[in-house]
């Protein structure tokens, strides 16, 4: 199992990074020692001093693919969760900076959290779906898929251009505004179309 996170892929979010808006899916890896599921606690990593969340809508590759199609992608999910992608943002920032990957700030263990995920048939429209995360009980993120930059059927037929997919894969969709820093204790709820998927805490 591998996850597939696609960076800037809300506008607003790209504004406040202050980073350029793509062109194509800007897109990187974490491995499966990256998960964190069930509900269990985040551990702080001890090498960043501020670990962001970034709250994303995520996808379960359900079969084997290498170039598909974007008007057969829809074939290739049928359960839709929430996650979150944890990021060592002072790292990212040097990163960045210095011309380098984005491992050590994007990758490291337990930065995928996985929550529950539901039938994607139960959605009308899965490029019309309202999410949000709340920070100890306060609402500080919000974002719905219809502004996603790139659809998730895009997504996948871009992804697989160059990697093959394979089933349990899966794809973070990236991050829309209102990201920020946690800390020890912190508590962390998402819901998607009102339903929560995930409830955990900081430790």
């Amino acid at each position: 199992m591998k996850f597939i996170c696609i960076g800037r892929n809300y506008a607003a979010h790209i504004a406040e990074l202050q980073h350029a808006v793509p062109t194509e899916p800007v897109f990187f890896l974490k491995q499966e020692n990256a998960i964190t599921r069930r509900n269990r606690p985040f551990f702080l990593p001890d090498f960043s001093q501020q670990v962001d969340y970034e709250t994303e809508i995520i996808v379960k590759i359900n079969r084997l693919g290498k170039c598909i199609q974007e008007k057969f992608a829809h074939l290739y999910y049928e359960e839709i969760g929430l996650g979150v992608d944890f990021t060592a943002r002072d790292l990212q920032r040097r990163c960045i900076q210095e011309g380098n990957p984005w491992e050590i700030a994007k990758a490291f263990d337990g930065s995928a959290v996985v929550g529950k995920f539901l039938p994607k048939s139960q959605f009308q429209d899965v490029q019309n779906l309202n999410f949000h995360l709340l920070l100890n009980g306060e609402k500080v993120q919000e974002g719905n898929s219809r502004d996603m930059l790139f659809t998730i059927d895009q997504i996948i037929a871009y992804v697989s251009r160059f990697m093959t997919l394979k089933t349990g894969d899966i794809i973070f969709t990236g991050t829309p505004v209102g990201v920020g820093p946690v800390h020890i204790n912190d508590r962390l709820q998402g819901f998607l179309e009102g339903e929560k998927l995930f409830d955990f805490k900081v430790k």
